[in-house]
């Protein structure tokens, strides 16, 4: 890496934000973590035949650039919510809204630092739904006024929904 003028220095810092060394030392200190051998070990067992372990990592690393917070976050509850992903065969992140990584504010009482929490997005749940074979199928249509709507609950549930003729009616 090329040495940089001090003012080109301070010029990077500003355009990237006011990081504090220890906020990019504890970001390192989760990446280094979760590339651990033994880390990817425990991810590959817990990960589904279409998926891998470096895959993972890269994910999980990328989010912690994506979101700095993270690299603050307690480790241990960083971990558990990639495994817990693993173990659902669901990547983090935007990119297929399949599932988020939050830092929560209730802090874990052995570190003091926030607790990372996974959030399961819709598309998640609906790749999941898909997976388990419980359901025949999932559609999701925009019902607006003026349209034919009626279902009925039981033991041979029933859903009827004719769109009227009306496109632009309010929803």
């Amino acid at each position: 890496m090329p040495k940089q003028p001090p003012i080109a220095k301070a010029d990077l810092q500003k355009t990237q934000g006011a990081r504090t060394p220890t906020a990019v030392k504890n970001n390192n200190d989760v990446i280094s973590f979760i590339n651990q051998p033994s880390m990817k070990e425990q991810l590959a067992a817990a990960l589904p035949r279409h998926m891998t372990a470096e895959r993972m990592i890269r994910i999980a690393t990328t989010e912690i650039r994506k979101v700095p917070a993270l690299g603050d976050c307690d480790t241990m509850s960083f971990v558990s919510a990639i495994v817990q992903c693993s173990q659902l065969g669901l990547e983090p992140g935007g990119a297929l809204g399949h599932a988020y990584l939050l830092p929560f504010g209730n802090r874990n009482e052995k570190s003091g630092k926030k607790n990372v929490q996974l959030i399961i997005g819709y598309r998640g749940m609906i790749d999941l739904a898909r997976r388990s074979g419980q359901i025949a199928s999932l559609s999701a249509r925009v019902v607006r006024e003026g349209d034919d709507f009626s279902f009925e609950f039981g033991l041979e549930e029933k859903l009827v929904h004719r769109p009227g003729e009306n496109e632009d009616a309010p929803v």
